[in-house]
């Protein structure tokens, strides 16, 4: 229904889609204006760093890079609370993605330690006096010196109460799991400029990663040099102010289409009943039946906006925006669950769209293939040198970039979810009504300033904690 209802709504936006005033489109691609907010993370009242640590703290975290990199920020964090040292992370194996990629692989330790250094001490690995506290260790039995309660969201006062005395008798404490064991609210505040500036300074990827992303950058600003130029060669300069304007930029489109997000948001992609129990035996196997949204219909979860955008989708969604079949369109994903078949319709409507392997050579890429981290780095990398960013439904990069720029006050495209699934149900709208809807619905949902609420997260919601008033 879905792939019917968004292949008839695309054919008439091939013709009509083309309409768009020039000033709609100027609008578009034009950067945010100054929204009288930013960067504020250097306190002048910062407590120094103490001669004397109160030990050392290990933290090991699980998830995908986004995930992690949100727990290596709170892992500062404490370590700052509880005056302790703190050993890099130790990144786990995620088991889907398989990869055994360590910190030091995707992070550049050295600039990480440098910029925090007057904050908090770090070491990039325990003295041999500690040397038995591994991860080894820690999965062969119980052990004094884990920490294996931390509750979700625990208060600075828990890690005072449960993790410090902890330290104080053994010099050690291992914190596993970790991630999202840092409370958002009620925190001082340099402890929260600590948190961002962890985020938004001192995690900088290693220079491969660098120089792998600003390749893919270069060839989507200069597409003529595709394949040709490199991340150490400069743009080369053009006559055509207008053809430079127009090729010099591009969107990055976050696909989170994967067979896990299909399967755990339980709606129906239009595969027919195959598809249907397909997924519904990979979610019995994967989270044995305790998900949420199967006890809801299809119907009920696209009314909710609980339903991830397919990639047809997502490209009726940009169209209708403005965006034409001339837009450089990167896709960061890393597997779209029904491959190729299912993103040729959005490749129809974006021709000119690319992604690392049809950016980059094989040889090119050797360093980072096969590794999701890694993969995921370059795709991050990308994103937030983008002119305009969009993802296709949230998750932890979502958030993250979300975060990230609106730090640096770059435009980023909120998909209104709520508005879109009862749009994708009308089986009559025409497209000027579809378009006209879709316009509107977004206006205020493209990088404004929005301030963090209680509960919410501080990485993906800088302001105020970690911006002011310029």
């Amino acid at each position: 229904m879905l792939r019917n209802q968004g292949t008839c709504l695309y054919l008439r936006s091939l013709y009509i889609g083309k309409l768009l005033p020039i000033k709609r489109q100027f609008d578009l691609w034009s950067p945010l204006p100054n929204q009288g907010w930013k960067p504020c993370i250097d306190s002048a009242d910062t407590p120094s760093l103490p001669e004397r640590s109160q030990g050392y703290i290990q933290v090991f975290l699980d998830g995908g890079l986004n995930q992690q990199r949100m727990g290596i920020c709170d892992a500062v964090a404490v370590a700052k609370i509880l005056n302790a040292t703190l050993v890099i992370p130790h990144l786990e194996v995620n088991p889907v993605w398989q990869d055994s990629s360590s910190f030091t692989n995707i992070f550049d330790v050295d600039h990480f330690i440098n910029v925090l250094q007057d904050e908090v001490s770090i070491v990039k690995e325990l003295p041999r006096e500690y040397s038995w506290s591994s991860r080894e260790y820690y999965a062969t039995g119980i052990r004094a010196t884990r920490i294996k309660t931390a509750p979700i969201h625990a208060s600075a006062d828990w890690y005072l109460e449960n993790v410090l005395p902890v330290m104080r008798s053994y010099g050690i404490a291992a914190i596993s799991p970790f991630s999202h064991r840092l409370a958002f609210d009620k925190l001082p505040v340099e402890i929260q400029h600590l948190r961002c500036k962890v985020n938004f300074e001192a995690l900088a990827f290693v220079p491969r990663i660098r120089l792998i992303g600003e390749t893919l950058v270069n060839r989507l600003r200069d597409p003529s040099g595709k394949l040709q130029a490199s991340g150490t060669e400069v743009l080369r300069e053009r006559t055509d102010d207008t053809e430079k304007e127009r090729a010099g930029k591009f969107v990055v489109l976050h696909l989170r289409f994967d067979k896990d997000m299909a399967a755990h948001s339980a709606c129906d992609f239009g595969g027919g009943k195959a598809e249907k129990l397909a997924l519904a035996k990979y979610r019995q196997v994967l989270w044995q039946g305790r998900v949420l949204n199967s006890q809801f219909t299809d119907h009920e979860l696209r009314n909710q906006g609980r339903c991830p955008l397919t990639p047809e989708e997502i490209g009726l969604l940009l169209t209708a925006l403005g965006f034409n079949n001339n837009t450089h369109l990167y896709l960061a994903s890393h597997k779209v669950y029904g491959g190729e078949a299912r993103i040729s319709t959005l490749r129809t409507m974006f021709p000119l769209m690319e992604d690392k392997k049809s950016l980059a050579s094989a040889n090119e890429l050797a360093e980072v293939e096969g590794k999701a981290s890694l993969m995921a780095a370059v795709d991050y990398y990308v994103s937030l040198k983008s002119d305009i960013f969009i993802s296709a439904s949230p998750g932890n990069m979502h958030n993250a970039l979300l975060g990230h720029r609106a730090y640096l006050n770059l435009k980023t495209i909120r998909p209104n979810m709520l508005l879109l699934g009862p749009l994708f149900l009308n089986k009559t709208i025409e497209w000027s009504e579809f378009q006209h809807a879709v316009i509107n619905g977004h206006k205020n949902r493209q990088g404004q300033t929005r301030l963090r609420k209680e509960k919410q997260s501080i990485y993906t919601y800088p302001a105020p904690d970690c911006m002011c008033r310029a």
